[in-house]
């Protein structure tokens, strides 16, 4: 069972943090967050190459890490993110990590040779002196994993279960970072939860191949994906129940070779997540 990470690593990010779109993030919600025990905010939605809301969320806060999930590769170049990344680096030490990846094919027209694009922009980010430790790449797959590991601090799997944490674990070894993305629905009313996580898996993710493809390597069958999923895919990639029950599921990731769980809170009408946060962190001892 891991629960350190590398010590040539200087960034602390603890067992779990929240991971959430960039237009939900604000100062309070960063300070909540925080105050609460989590190690990390993860400012999902490909967030923009100024990370002016990443600086805005460090300045907010004291000690908690910030990192981004993901700035996409396609629409930022290295050349951009570059200097952004040294002006949180040089301002808010080992408080700022990285994340960056392909996204997917359907949202780009000139989506070509993503492995090489990958690796293109790897090189663009040495070129702007982002050190190895301070990124990380979203990876789901054999190849791309090993270059998360090779070229950057780790990987930041999403919409995956514990079992691709295990496969993940095992290929790349005990160095490299693993920090999956993990959705949530705090109820105990099992119809209510899927009909909250569901809309939020069906739309895009089980539209989109890279993500498709990786649920059948894990044993998903074309029926657990047709239809906006099947309940037991819903119910694998959207952890529900009460706040004991959903943490059980958490820990799950750090038993088969997480380092790290970003927690991507789900609520009805797009309600604040800082309620299910409370009783979560209480459940996880965070405090």
């Amino acid at each position: 069972m891991r629960r350190g990470l590398r010590r040539c690593v200087t960034i602390q990010l603890g067992k779990y943090g929240l991971w959430r779109g960039w237009p939900g993030l604000d100062a309070q919600i960063a300070a909540e967050v925080e105050a609460l025990g989590y190690g990390a905010i993860w400012i999902g939605g490909s967030p923009r190459g100024d990370l002016k809301i990443a600086e805005s969320l460090l300045a907010a806060t004291e000690r908690i890490v910030v990192a981004t999930s993901i700035v996409n590769m396609w629409s930022t170049p290295a050349s951009e993110v570059g200097p952004s990344y040294r002006r949180l680096a040089e301002a808010y030490p080992d408080r700022f990590l990285l994340g960056v990846g392909i996204g997917h094919p359907e949202a780009v027209k000139e989506y070509r040779k993503p492995y090489a694009t990958m690796v293109e922009y790897l090189d663009a980010l040495d070129a702007e002196k982002v050190p190895r430790h301070g990124r990380a790449l979203a990876a789901l797959g054999p190849r791309a994993l090993r270059l998360s590991a090779d070229r950057t601090w780790g990987t930041l799997p999403y919409l995956t279960t514990p079992e691709h944490t295990r496969q993940a674990r095992e290929a790349l070894g005990p160095g490299p970072l693993v920090a999956p993305e993990q959705k949530v629905v705090v109820d105990t009313d099992a119809q209510r939860a899927r009909s909250i996580g569901r809309p939020v898996v069906a739309t895009p993710y089980l539209k989109l191949r890279n993500y498709t493809s990786n649920l059948l390597r894990l044993g998903w069958t074309e029926d657990d994906i047709a239809d906006d999923g099947s309940d037991a895919l819903i119910d694998a990639l959207v952890a529900h129940g009460d706040a004991a029950t959903v943490a059980g599921r958490l820990a799950a990731h750090l038993d088969a070779g997480a380092d790290h769980v970003a927690v991507q809170v789900l609520t009805a009408d797009n309600a604040s997540p800082l309620p299910a946060l409370r009783e979560l962190s209480a459940a996880l001892h965070l405090r």
